[in-house]
């Protein structure tokens, strides 16, 4: 079997996935053109085209595009339920996706509506294809608390209908977790999870900032901790997952180029991480491609890569039983691979 036949039909989860990020453009140019939006381009291969990264600015241009198109509850089942089919033709089996919730009540919708539609599209993407989603609405650590504090309530209140935790995301750089610490507080007493992005644009004080302020338990990118050798030791010494996204790395200027990732580093390091997408579509990748891209770089054989998949699994936000069911599939589908792996 080939490593790219290999790694399409290997077992996969995915921690740090972005909903609004996951639009393909068949799926755009169809919502767009229901609910009145106006493109760039007038055809699917346009939106291909315009697609394609440029910069920073043409990624938030097309991602704050494609949140104008969720318009009405069922367009947010259109999305997911369109996600879920790509991530069953990976054989990805578990995802827990950020959803920035505050986004779209601020453009009007109605929130329990939206929880709705996402909790039947579950449903359905897990009658459909065998493979389940979870949620975890984020805080944009740039706006304005009140928008937090809508996110919070909309977390706790979806506790026991998909969602698994509180994230934080938006801008690193310049902006405080400070105003955010009784979110995340109040979060974890009502008993859900806790993930911030921290240590992709911003230094190692951001990802102790996410650590100490939020009481982050993961880490989303975290790849700047490698400026730092002591947080590095810590956070291999605590088992603090990263979720790390080399493709959006290096496209946003993280790195220059894969071969610069730090990955390799902090895995050598001793450092637990989790491979992942991000965006998928916005950086022309997906979940397949990222391990295929750390085989080609790094040399990762099949082996190696299978046991960061398993990795992703032992620190998914689910509870015990279901995550030991799971890490159980994972263990007879690579057995069948003709992989066998080992201890996390």
């Amino acid at each position: 079997m080939s490593m790219e036949s290999f790694l399409l039909a290997m077992p996969k989860v995915e921690l740090h996935v972005h909903l609004e990020g996951t639009f393909r453009p068949a799926t755009l140019f169809s919502l767009a053109r229901k609910n009145g939006v106006s493109l760039p381009a007038d055809d699917v291969e346009g939106l291909r085209r315009w697609f394609r990264f440029r910069d920073f600015e043409h990624f938030v241009e097309i991602y704050v595009t494609c949140s104008r198109c969720l318009r009405e509850p069922e367009d947010f089942h259109v999305l997911a339920l369109d996600f879920l089919a790509e991530q069953a033709i990976q054989n990805v089996l578990y995802s827990e996706v950020h959803f920035t919730i505050s986004t779209h009540l601020c453009n009007g919708l109605d929130g329990e509506a939206v929880r709705q539609a996402l909790v039947e599209a579950a449903e359905d993407g897990e009658r459909r294809h065998g493979i389940r989603m979870r949620l975890i609405p984020d805080i944009v650590r740039n706006m304005e608390t009140e928008r937090a504090d809508a996110t919070l309530e909309w977390a706790v209140d979806g506790l026991d209908r998909g969602v698994v935790a509180l994230g934080m995301g938006g801008i690193e750089v310049g902006y405080s977790n400070e105003p955010f610490r009784e979110h995340f507080a109040e979060a974890r007493r009502k008993g859900l999870h806790t993930v911030c992005h921290a240590g992709e644009t911003g230094g190692p004080e951001s990802i102790r900032s996410a650590l100490e302020v939020c009481g982050a338990e993961r880490i989303g990118h975290g790849v700047r901790a490698v400026d730092d050798p002591s947080l590095v030791e810590e956070l291999a010494a605590r088992q603090i997952p990263l979720e790390v996204c080399p493709s959006s790395n290096v496209a946003l200027g993280v790195f220059g180029n894969l071969a610069e990732h730090s990955v390799d580093r902090l895995l050598q390091a001793g450092v637990t991480l989790s491979i992942n997408s991000d965006d998928p579509p916005l950086f022309a990748t997906n979940l397949t491609r990222e391990y295929l891209h750390l085989h080609r770089t790094f040399g990762y054989d099949k082996q190696q890569l299978a046991q960061l998949a398993l990795n992703g699994v032992r620190h998914a936000f689910l509870p015990e039983g279901e995550r030991t069911k799971l890490e159980k599939r994972f263990v007879e589908e690579l057995a069948a691979l003709g992989v066998e792996v080992g201890g996390g």
